[in-house]
């Protein structure tokens, strides 16, 4: 069974760097390997697919998710509203410096010490790790969303919808793309004969492009996969995804090649 954690992925104002990699690390994750689940986060998805695909699609298929509110993220907040949408459980945290969302201050959330201190963590893990089980094995009337709050009908996917021609052969031609994208990220990137272009943080990100090869210090290390408003994900050779930063030594003395 796995668990989707939503949750701060980049650095956030507050909060020392690499802080929720922390509380993923050593927090969340130990909890949802303690309560018998598989935990997934976004950064660790590893398929060709869009990033965005992949994250939709995880949090309404996944038996579980774990919601952490903490800094009050907006992306956090829009997938969490995706999951209530349909109603589908979940079990909400936040660190006790974050102060409590109004539009979500009547759902049930556990809270824990954002200072990460050894005696603190072990006991959070404990009891995110009861909730977790207690969360998933609860009756789908006891829910924890606004839905079941407001007594209002939840969204559904219909597996019956018709799609015009038109439609459908735009769909075809996004799944070939897509096909071909993937067949060319199952081999091992190849730089291409185009004249490389230093990156500078004031060209304003406009070379950061979807498919680009980023070189360092002579040696290739990856293609880039997705532009994030504080960096970029990278797919190393070995199929790895790795995020740099856009004030990252090895980023900005790197070079790019086209796709």
């Amino acid at each position: 069974m796995k668990c989707f954690v939503i949750m701060p992925i980049s650095d956030a104002e507050g909060y020392e760097k690499g802080h929720f990699t922390r509380v993923y690390e050593h927090l969340i994750k130990p909890a949802i390997l303690s309560s018998g689940f598989e935990p997934v986060r976004a950064d660790e998805k590893k398929n060709t697919n869009y990033i965005v695909i992949d994250i939709l699609k995880m949090i309404l298929e996944s038996d579980m998710v774990i919601c952490d509110l903490s800094s009050r993220n907006a992306n956090v907040l829009y997938e969490l509203g995706i999951r209530q949408a349909f109603n589908k459980k979940a079990l909400l945290l936040k660190d006790r410096k974050t102060e409590k969302v109004f539009d979500i201050q009547g759902l049930r959330y556990i809270e824990y010490d954002e200072s990460l201190r050894v005696d603190e963590v072990k006991k959070d893990v404990v009891r995110i790790s009861e909730s977790i089980i207690e969360t998933h094995q609860a009756h789908e009337n006891e829910v924890n969303s606004l839905i079941q709050l407001l007594s209002i009908k939840p969204a559904s996917i219909s597996n019956s919808v018709e799609l015009s021609n038109e439609t459908s052969l735009i769909l075809k031609a996004i799944e070939s793309i897509d096909d071909r994208l993937n067949n060319l990220e199952k081999k091992s990137p190849v730089l291409r004969e185009h004249k490389f272009v230093p990156i500078s943080k004031d060209l304003n990100n406009e070379r950061f492009d979807i498919g680009n090869y980023v070189t360092v210090d002579n040696k290739e290390f990856g293609q880039i996969t997705n532009v994030l408003n504080d960096g970029i994900l990278i797919r190393t050779a070995d199929q790895n995804l790795v995020k740099m930063s856009f004030d990252d030594p090895q980023l900005i003395r790197a070079i790019i090649t086209p796709f």
